[in-house]
């Protein structure tokens, strides 16, 4: 009777360590199957942050506009002295950081620059947009010109609105300044309400 018994309680602990592994095994393949479910909170958050910045570009473009280039400078700076302190390190090394300083010493400048001069930054930029525009349409012209396939009348098209939004651009760059900030709201809620959407459904698929 001794020995049975303890081999009831054996066998009783090998099939519970036998259901332990399985559930565990099962939670792991679970968690595979869906490795985004635990962090549908982040998700979410992440798309009511660019719903929130599309509706504030939309509605305050303005002020968008500000706010990035002001985000810009302060990247830049930051990125300065950062490259001033690799300069630094690097020559306690040993190596060559003459042009590290250079380029800390470019940033740093740049940097001022947007902070002091907003609206002429903002006016450069755009004009560069401008011109960025301009070229490749016209390379796309050039291309569908010589083009001797189909679609050639496409990559004309293409080309012909790039180059029209480059003059437009060039002609009130600060309208076209707006415009692009519209254009980046519009996205910005696009991207926000699908990560949303997939954040519910991550959250759906957790509380399973």
């Amino acid at each position: 009777m001794t020995v049975n018994t303890g081999w009831g309680h054996a066998q009783h602990a090998h099939d519970g360590n036998i259901r332990d592994g399985e559930g565990r095994e099962r939670r792991r393949m679970g968690e595979t199957r869906r490795p985004f479910a635990g962090i549908w909170w982040l998700v979410t958050l992440r798309g009511l942050i660019g719903i929130g910045f599309g509706l504030f570009a939309l509605f305050a473009p303005v002020a968008t506009l500000i706010s990035l280039l002001v985000i810009l400078a302060v990247y830049l700076m930051v990125d300065g002295v950062f490259g001033l302190v690799s300069a630094a390190l690097a020559g306690r090394a040993g190596e060559r950081w003459g042009l590290l300083v250079v380029e800390a010493l470019a940033n740093l400048v740049a940097g001022a620059a947007v902070l002091a001069w907003p609206a002429l930054t903002l006016l450069v930029l755009v004009l560069l947009l401008a011109g960025w525009a301009i070229l490749t349409g016209a390379l796309m012209i050039g291309t569908a010109i010589n083009l001797k396939r189909d679609g050639r009348v496409w990559l004309g098209l293409s080309g012909v609105v790039s180059v029209v939004f480059g003059i437009v651009l060039a002609v009130a760059p600060i309208i076209g300044a707006v415009v692009v900030t519209w254009w980046l709201g519009i996205y910005a809620l696009v991207f926000g309400t699908v990560l949303v959407v997939f954040g519910l459904h991550l959250r759906s698929i957790a509380v399973e």
